[in-house]
């Protein structure tokens, strides 16, 4: 009982630390998030949960309130899953958190294609193969000519390119510059001419089966290489829909040639045992997943994709890194089968059985599964943060879900999905999973808002 204590209240610190920044993204008041848990909170816990959060809750909460029924779930729902901005094919599923049991099941067998709520297959794969604390290192060593240094890529998504003097973009990136501070240390003084991009740490092809052509570079991705700066943009920045560049090794090899005066880049390999010059590490795992899921970055989906391959000693490609997510969570006994093509849900080609996202979900909310909790830290909040402030998301009839909602978004065309956790009007979590992948041409906020309204259906419901 003790580590389910603490992990609550890692939990909530955490939401405070990471969100704190993003609150007044909303041009809406705040409303904190009830603290959902799967069991019962004892009155010692109540107190200390308190104690952690920086905002009075609004209401009591009794997280483990009197349990949904089935029935009561579809009356709840019934009306919006006809909603027709939804399309003919709807999947949906909702869970009780506290028992796993299942309360609505609408064609979670069925093969869908989830556009953005994969990332959360990726996450739970990347926190099963890693620990939440691992970070990966860059390193740059000596080429095999005088004068040359080698950038060995170590498939780090957010390794910064921002000045020496300047904060790092995204929240504890590794940097060039101290790459680059390293290097001077260790040449003693003697000039670099020439900086080589080794990013063999991964191979095949750089963009996935089922890209459009116009997706890498774009503002939402770029090529996949195992050496890039600030998630393969353009400039060392954080933002969500900040352009990336064609060639993000080339920008990363730039940017330490310019600290070290070099003048020349190119890309090839490091010369073997080649003496280390400088080191960094990237921002923990449990970081880079919060931050893939808040806000829907397709880079470092891509990266941790990889890097799960890496851990199971396969090469790291979009198939391999696919294949590998899908091998990670059968020891999870979540059945995601071959139909990934990536891991960002990118590809329009991609598909799995509905029922996974709600899976994986469950495990993480489980007591039993702390290693997963960062998927839940990572998913935005209606009206607050992430994705799900974005384009009025939780507004109008919808906003009485403001702060009882943490949910992945998904939205490619024709699709649009909302996986996620609620607190529902008795206090009680629920999972759940909604996609429609056949939703009508048109504008694609209709589809959007009809998501919002089932889940801040499951928010006002007892559905007792």
């Amino acid at each position: 009982m003790l580590l389910v204590i603490i992990a609550l209240v890692l939990a909530v610190v955490g939401y405070v630390a990471v969100s704190a920044g993003r609150q007044y993204q909303a041009d809406r008041s705040f409303h904190p998030i009830k603290v959902p848990a799967p069991t019962a909170t004892p009155a010692d816990v109540a107190g200390v949960l308190s104690a952690a959060t920086t905002t009075p809750k609004p209401d009591a909460s009794t997280p483990a309130g009197p349990a949904p029924s089935k029935q009561g779930i579809s009356n709840a729902l019934a009306a919006d899953l006809a909603n027709g901005a939804l399309g003919p094919s709807v999947a949906a599923e909702v869970y009780d958190a506290g028992t796993g049991a299942t309360l609505l099941d609408q064609r979670s067998g069925e093969l869908v294609a989830p556009a953005s709520t994969a990332k959360l297959l990726v996450a739970a794969a990347i926190l099963t193969v890693h620990k939440a604390t691992d970070r990966f290192v860059t390193k740059v060593v000596a080429g095999s000519s005088p004068g040359t240094v080698v950038l060995v890529g170590g498939g780090d998504p957010t390794l910064s390119a921002a000045p020496a003097g300047q904060p790092a973009p995204c929240a504890g990136a590794a940097r060039i510059s101290d790459l680059a501070a390293g290097v001077k240390a260790s040449m003693a003084g003697r000039p670099v001419s020439k900086v080589v991009v080794d990013s063999s740490v991964f191979s095949g092809p750089s963009t996935a089966v089922g890209w459009a052509a116009g997706d890498a570079p774009s503002n939402y991705a770029s090529p996949i290489t195992g050496t890039m700066a600030d998630g393969g943009r353009s400039a060392p920045t954080c933002a969500p829909n900040d352009n990336r560049s064609g060639t993000p090794d080339l920008v990363a090899g730039q940017a330490l040639a310019t600290d070290l005066a070099a003048a020349g880049v190119s890309r090839g390999t490091a010369p073997p045992a080649a003496k280390v010059l400088a080191e960094v590490q990237s921002a923990p795992v449990g970081r880079l997943v919060e931050e893939m899921l808040t806000d829907s970055d397709n880079v470092i989906a891509e990266v941790l994709a990889r890097q799960v391959a890496i851990a199971m000693k396969q090469p790291a490609t979009f198939t391999t890194g696919a294949a590998a997510v899908s091998a990670t969570l059968k020891q999870l006994s979540i059945n995601v089968g071959n139909g990934m093509k990536d891991g960002s849900g990118l590809s329009g080609a991609d598909r799995v059985p509905a029922g996974v996202l709600g899976q994986v979900l469950l495990k993480a909310v489980d007591p039993a599964h702390p290693e997963l909790h960062p998927i839940i830290a990572g998913l935005s909040v209606a009206g607050w943060d992430g994705t799900l402030v974005e384009q009025n998301r939780f507004t109008g009839s919808a906003s009485n879900a403001d702060g009882v909602v943490r949910a992945k978004t998904g939205s490619l065309t024709g699709v649009t999905s909302l996986a996620g956790v609620v607190t529902d009007a008795d206090g009680r979590m629920l999972v759940f999973a909604f996609v429609a992948d056949k939703v009508p041409a048109g504008d694609p906020t209709l589809s959007r808002t009809a998501l919002d309204q089932l889940a801040a259906a499951l928010a006002r419901c007892g559905c007792k």
